[in-house]
C-alpha cells in the first residue's frame, strides 16, 4: 500500500493555483509515495487541459520520482448526473469522460465519482432517491465503455450526497453497473458519521479501487468534525486489519484540507501520521 497525498491539501490547491511540479516536489519531499491530482472548471489543471499538458504533469513526476496514484475533481458538486435538468446531466457526464482522459494522459487508473446527489447542506443539488437511482445507475453504465477503453476505473465515491448510504446499497450499486471499469472510491473519514469504515471495507471487499483516508469526530456530526488523521474516532488498525483481509494494497491518499494557522506543518504531520496507521514506523 503506497502513501499518497490529494492536492488540496496544499495551500492552492483548493482553487487549481498550486504549482504542480511544487506540489510534487514538495509531497516526494515529504515522504509520500505518490499523489492524487485534481482538476477544476479554471486552474492549472482545468477541462481545457490538453494531452500535453497532462504528460508534462507526468514526465515532472517520474523525474521527481512519486506516483500518481489517480484523479479527483469537485466539479460533481456543481454538475450532478442525477439533476433534472438534462444538460446538467450531460455536463457532469463530459466532466468524467474528461476526468477519464486525464487519468489516462497521465498514467493512472482511477478517477473519483459522485454518482449524483439526493441532498446536500453545502450544495443547491435536490433530486429524489428513486430518480437519482435511475440516472445515475444509467449514467455510469452509459460511462463504463469509456472507462474500459482508456484503462481507468471509475471510482464511485462514498461522500455526503444523501446517495448510497450503507455498505450493501453500494455494493448493489456497482453490482448493478456490472461492470469491472467500476468500483469504489473508498473513503474512510466520510462514513463515521453514520457508520464504520471497516465494515464498509468487509463489505465491499475487491471492489474497492482506491481510498481516502480523513478523519472524524462523531460528537461533533458536522463538516467541523473532520480532522486531522488519529485525531478523530477511526479505528485505524481494525481500518488497516480489514484492508488486509480483503487483499487492498493499493494507494491510500490523505484528503486533508491546509487549515490557516499551521499550513505548512500540515503535509509533515499527515506523512508522520499515515506512516504511524500504516505501520511504516515499526
Amino acid at each position: 500500500m503506497k502513501k499518497s497525498i490529494n492536492y488540496w491539501a496544499f495551500p492552492g490547491g483548493g482553487d487549481g493555483t498550486k504549482d504542480i511540479g511544487e506540489f510534487l516536489r514538495q509531497s516526494k519531499a515529504a515522504g509520500f509515495q505518490a499523489v492524487e491530482l485534481c482538476f477544476a472548471e479554471t486552474g492549472i489543471l482545468n477541462l481545457n487541459s490538453d494531452e500535453r499538458q497532462v504528460q508534462a504533469i507526468a514526465d515532472d513526476a517520474r523525474k521527481v520520482g512519486i506516483e500518481i496514484a489517480s484523479v479527483a475533481t469537485g466539479l460533481f458538486w456543481k454538475y450532478s448526473m442525477t439533476s433534472d435538468d438534462l444538460a446538467m446531466r450531460e455536463k457532469a457526464k463530459d466532466v468524467v469522460k474528461k476526468g477519464l482522459q486525464i487519468a489516462a494522459w497521465a498514467g493512472t487508473d482511477g478517477l473519483l465519482v459522485i454518482p449524483g446527489v439526493v441532498c446536500c447542506g453545502f450544495s443547491p443539488l435536490r433530486t429524489p432517491y428513486g430518480l437519482a437511482w435511475q440516472r445515475a445507475l444509467a449514467a455510469i453504465k452509459e460511462l463504463a465503455p469509456v472507462a474500459e477503453r482508456l484503462k481507468v476505473a471509475i471510482g464511485i465515491e462514498n461522500v455526503w450526497n444523501g446517495f448510497l448510504l450503507s455498505p450493501l446499497e453500494m455494493r448493489h450499486f456497482i453490482d448493478e453497473v456490472n461492470s469491472p471499469w467500476v468500483g469504489a472510491y473508498f473513503d474512510v473519514g466520510n462514513v463515521v458519521v453514520t457508520g464504520y469504515p471497516e465494515d464498509w471495507i468487509r463489505i465491499l471487499g475487491k471492489r474497492i479501487r482506491k481510498v481516502h483516508s480523513k478523519d472524524f469526530k462523531r460528537s461533533v456530526g458536522t463538516l467541523a468534525g473532520f480532522v486531522d488523521l488519529m485525531k478523530g474516532d477511526v479505528n485505524w488498525p481494525e481500518v488497516m486489519k480489514a484492508f488486509r483481509e480483503t487483499g487492498y494494497d493499493g494507494p491510500l491518499t490523505a484528503e486533508v484540507f491546509p487549515p490557516k494557522d499551521h499550513p505548512e506543518r500540515l503535509i509533515t504531520e499527515t506523512s508522520a501520521a499515515m506512516d504511524k496507521i500504516m505501520g511504516n514506523d515499526e
